[in-house]
C-alpha cells in the first residue's frame, strides 16, 4: 500500500502531464532563428562581414506581422554595404522558414560580440506582439593581423603525422 506522500506526488505529476500536454498541442507558431556571421578579407585594411538570419516556424499556426531587426552592428563599427539591418514580412506559415542576409565593412579593429537579432510576430488570439531572439554568434575578430597560410607547411604536418600512423 502506498504512503499519502506517494499518492500525492504520482497525482502532481499526472496533473502536471495533463496540463503540458495541453499547452503543447496549443495551436500557435513557435519562432526558432539561427544567426550566422563570417568574415572575408579582400585585402589588408578592408574585411566584409556576412550575416545570414534564418527564422524558422516550428508551431503548428502561422505567424502574422514578422519582423526582424538586428541593431547589434553599431555605425562606428560597421559600415552596411549590401541588405538591411531589418526586415518585415506579411507571414509565416507553419513549417516555413524565412532567410535574411546584409554584408557589412569593418571600419574598427578588434573583438566583435554581437547580441541575438530580435524576431517579432503577432498571433492572431493575442493582442501583443511576441518575441523571440535568435542564437548569438561567435565573438569576431574584424581586422585582426592574421598570419598567412602556407599550403607547405599543411602538407608537411600531413606527411609527418601519417608516417606516425603508420609506425
Amino acid at each position: 500500500m502506498a504512503n499519502p506522500i506517494t499518492k500525492s506526488l504520482i497525482s502532481a505529476l499526472i496533473a502536471l502531464f495533463l496540463i503540458s500536454s495541453s499547452f503543447a498541442s496549443s495551436d500557435v507558431p513557435f519562432i526558432v532563428a539561427h544567426k550566422k556571421a563570417t568574415t572575408k578579407r579582400f585585402k589588408s585594411g578592408v574585411e566584409r562581414v556576412s550575416v545570414s538570419i534564418d527564422i524558422y516556424n516550428q508551431g503548428t499556426s502561422t505567424a502574422y506581422d514578422v519582423s526582424l531587426t538586428d541593431d547589434s552592428w553599431a555605425k562606428e563599427v560597421f559600415d552596411v554595404v549590401s541588405g538591411n539591418v531589418s526586415q518585415s514580412w506579411e507571414r509565416l506559415d507553419a513549417g516555413g522558414i524565412l532567410s535574411h542576409s546584409f554584408e557589412l565593412d569593418a571600419k574598427v579593429k578588434g573583438m566583435f560580440y554581437g547580441a541575438p537579432a530580435v524576431v517579432t510576430f503577432r498571433i492572431p488570439t493575442k493582442t501583443v506582439l511576441q518575441e523571440a531572439y535568435s542564437t548569438p554568434i561567435l565573438p569576431l575578430d574584424v581586422l585582426a593581423e592574421k598570419p598567412a597560410e602556407n599550403k607547405l607547411d599543411l602538407v608537411s604536418s600531413f606527411v609527418l603525422f601519417s608516417k606516425q600512423l603508420i609506425y
